[in-house]
């Protein structure tokens, strides 16, 4: 069985580029576009342990943010499960993240991302 603990150090800067990204959105007030970060930052980090967990974090933050049970009650199950799945290697390819969608569906992800992390599917 492969583990898979922390992301390679080449993928990490687009991962924190989201982070901030959704920080900087967040700051302002958009919050769809931060929401979008926070995706986008899932996508790139969900194969990796820490990276999952990490973004899980944010969600939950959010969702406490903009006082939403929903997105609140989904980010604690995600955070117990999430890492958990990544660090053995089987999350849902593409999976946004959020307590809008089923945790195990796979989904299409985004062309960009796509580019970013062709490189490092052989490392994982």
């Amino acid at each position: 069985m492969t583990f898979y603990w922390k992301m390679p150090e080449g993928l990490h800067p687009y991962y924190q580029k989201e982070l901030e990204d959704y920080r900087f959105a967040f700051a302002k007030g958009d919050l769809s576009v931060a929401w979008r970060h926070l995706e986008r930052a899932h996508i790139l980090g969900q194969p990796w342990a820490v990276e999952h967990s990490e973004v899980h974090w944010y969600m939950l933050r959010f969702g406490f943010a903009i006082k939403n049970g929903k997105e609140i009650r989904g980010q604690i199950l995600r955070l117990i499960f999430g890492g958990v799945k990544s660090f053995v290697g089987k999350v849902p390819t593409g999976n946004t993240g959020g307590a809008n969608v089923p945790p195990l569906q796979p989904m299409e992800i985004p062309k960009d991302l796509q580019q970013i992390l062709t490189p490092f599917k052989s490392t994982h």
